[in-house]
Order: structure tokens, then C-alpha cells, then sequence
């Protein structure tokens, strides 16, 4: 649902033209729960909680560290060490320590934005206050504001924004500086978000980055996840990426015969050209989110997308490669999806395509059919 500044929205925007193709958000700690209970009830998997890794050699498959906030120190080695520690991973410095030896690359590309938490808060008997089958995104070019729904009837209001531009983090700083820049941009949402100042005020300011590096492997350690390929979270892909990961290793492992070192190679020669390619989505998508989202010739390649993927089965948009279709790699729903925006942005600025007959559906569709990607 997009909020155009000034007050009203735009039509409801679907994700796709199929029936039962639809995003869902999920809790972080009940996912965690989740996994952990999975974990926990397998007989050789050991849990420790608050133990913080501070030296990390991948040669060896060893780590050092410290429990809690206690003196207590531990040091362990293993067959294998998979560090999927996070986009700030120590395991990862432990690559870093031998870059010389594997010729390890890495890179940390932050966004000029950063973001911050809001809320709306559930209206009465825990109603939702706007459409709540929805995301909605206040779209202002430089930035924007998305919020999404809560079981409980409220939303999660995400402001993202430059930290120095005008207007920006660094500049909101007043209660008047802060209450005049959501007046001014999104009247609407002031109105809604009773506790706005003092949750703009209390709230971190967190910044965005892209993380990229290779290899991810040595003949005993391993990357995976966003200690591997930190994404920023425009796609709404870093947890899928992440346990897609999971199912590749698995591939690979039953490949090689549970070859470690085997399966390690294998896997960092096939997964990092479509880790680096769902990074570099997620930055494109947030451009569109927050530039293109409210233009008239991206409306009408979105009507046309749904319509395509609603009369021809074998049609997807750039969204419905990449989110719905998980036989088609990251890599290649990049290059197709983007070739197809293209193709469909042209005629969109040259044509009318507020009546397309049946006839225009299936020229537009044999053209689209006939872009060709490498596999």
C-alpha cells in the first residue's frame, strides 16, 4: 500500500498475480525459540549459552573466548568450525588473520541511510488502525517510512533516512525539529503514532551495510550466513539466503560423501555468485521502494506484471523470481528480472497501457519469453 505525500494512497500493490503467493513476516525471537527447541532435542548437539568467541583460528577449526560477563575463559577445537556469528563475526577476522594465505577479499559497503524503530500502537480491542493485510511505504524519493503488521493490531514503523542530508538523523535532533519533518512528510502517521517523539528520541539509530568477502572456506572452517554475505533488508531475503544456505551445504555434503573440506569448496564455488547477487538486489529494490514506487510508468509495469503472472503460467516479475520461485537462483533471477524491468519500463513510457487487449497481453509476454540469461 503506497502513501502518497499529501494524504490518500495509491491502489493496494499486489506481490503477484497468483493466488497464494504472499509475504509473511515472522517473529526473530520466536524463530530463534523455534530453532533452539529443534536444536536442543537433537542427542549430539550441545547448546552454550553466552559464550562470546574472541579468537577464532580457521586452520584449525579452533576458537577462544569468554563466558558471560565472568573470567571464565574457554578453548575449543573441533573436525569442522562453521561461523555463522553475524554480519560483525569473529570467525571472519579469523579469515582475515590469513588473508595472505587464501587471498581472503572483504568489503563492508554502508548505505548512506540508516534507520530507526517506530510504532503504531493496536487500536481498540486490538484493532488494526490501516489495512493490515498490507506493507505500507511512504515513498519520498530521498527516503521513506514502511510499516508493517503485528499480530497484536499494531504496526513496526521502520523510518529510513540519510544520516546528513537535510533532512536528516543528525539534523532531527529537537522535539520541534522532529514533530515538523513527520508533519510535513507524513501527516498521516503523526496522527497514529501517539508516543512518536519520545519513541524517535529512545530508539537507536541503526545503520545499513552490505558485507561481502571470499573465500568462505578453509579446509577446516566455513562462513555461512550474514557472517558470509550481510545483506541490507530491502528484499526481506537475509533469513531465506541464510537457510538456503543450510540446504546447499547439505547438497554438497551428500555430493562429496561428507567430505568436509570437499563440500566446502564445492559449496563457496556455487553459492557466492548468488549471495552477491541477492546483496545487490536488496540495494536496487530499496531505491525502487523509496524513488520508483509511486512513478506511473513502475504502476503500470506493475499492473501488467500481475496481469502476465495471472494469464501465463509460465511468466514471473523480477519480485515473484526472487521471492516465490526457489528453483530459480538469486543470480539469475537478478539478470532475468532486470532485464525484463527494463524491456517493460520502455514500453511503459511509450505506450498506453491503460487498456491492453488480450492480444497486446500475449506480444508482451513472447517478447519477455524471449530475453535470454546466462544459467
Amino acid at each position: 500500500m503506497v502513501h502518497i505525500k499529501g494524504g490518500g494512497t495509491t491502489m493496494l500493490l499486489p506481490y503477484s498475480g497468483r493466488e497464494g503467493e504472499y509475504i509473511q513476516s515472522i517473529s526473530r525471537p520466536g524463530l530463534n525459540a523455534l530453532l533452539l527447541d529443534a536444536a536442543s532435542d537433537h542427542p549430539s548437539i550441545d547448546i552454550h549459552f553466552n559464550y562470546g568467541v574472541q579468537y577464532a583460528d580457521v586452520k584449525s577449526a579452533r576458537v577462544i573466548g569468554t563466558v558471560g560477563n565472568t573470567k571464565e575463559t574457554f578453548d575449543f577445537t573441533g573436525d569442522v568450525l562453521i561461523g555463522t556469528d553475524g554480519a560483525g563475526s569473529e570467525v571472519r577476522n579469523g579469515f582475515s588473520q590469513i588473508g595472505s594465505t587464501i587471498r581472503f577479499n572483504y568489503s563492508l559497503q554502508w548505505l548512506d541511510h540508516g534507520y530507526k524503530e517506530l510504532e503504531i500502537p493496536a487500536g481498540p480491542n486490538g484493532s488494526w488502525l490501516i489495512e493490515k493485510n498490507a506493507l505500507h511505504i511512504w515513498p519520498r524519493q530521498s527516503f521513506m517510512v514502511i510499516a508493517l503488521p503485528n499480530l497484536d493490531g499494531s504496526f513496526t514503523v521502520t523510518l529510513f533516512l540519510a544520516f546528513d542530508s537535510t533532512p536528516g538523523f543528525n539534523q532531527l535532533q529537537t522535539d520541534k525539529e522532529i514533530l515538523d519533518f513527520f508533519n510535513d512528510q507524513f501527516p498521516d502517521l503523526v496522527a497514529l503514532m501517539p508516543d512518536l517523539v519520545q519513541d524517535f528520541k529512545m530508539h537507536p539509530t541503526g545503520a545499513l551495510g552490505t558485507v561481502k568477502c571470499g573465500p568462505w572456506n578453509t579446509e577446516k572452517s566455513l562462513l555461512m550466513g550474514d557472517a558470509a554475505h550481510a545483506v541490507v533488508p530491502f528484499y526481506g531475503q537475509g533469513m531465506n539466503c541464510s537457510m538456503e544456505d543450510v540446504l546447499k551445504l547439505d547438497y554438497c555434503l551428500d555430493e562429496v560423501n561428507e567430505n568436509w573440506s570437499k563440500a566446502f569448496d564445492l559449496y563457496y564455488a556455487g553459492r557466492k555468485k548468488d549471495a552477491d547477487a541477492i546483496a545487490d538486489l536488496a540495494v536496487e529494490n530499496y531505491y525502487e521502494m523509496r524513488d520508483h514506487v509511486d512513478n506511473p510508468d513502475f504502476i503500470a509495469k506493475r499492473a501488467i506484471e500481475m496481469k502476465l503472472e495471472k494469464n501465463f503460467p509460465g511468466y514471473a516479475s523480477k519480485y515473484n523470481l526472487v521471492t516465490f520461485c526457489e528453483d530459480v537462483p538469486y543470480s539469475v533471477a537478478k539478470e532475468k528480472g532486470n532485464k525484463q524491468d527494463k524491456w517493460l519500463l520502455e514500453y511503459c513510457s511509450k505506450e498506453n497501457t491503460a487498456n491492453l487487449s488480450d492480444e497486446d497481453l500475449n506480444k508482451i509476454y513472447h517478447a519477455l519469453k524471449e530475453i535470454k540469461v546466462n544459467t
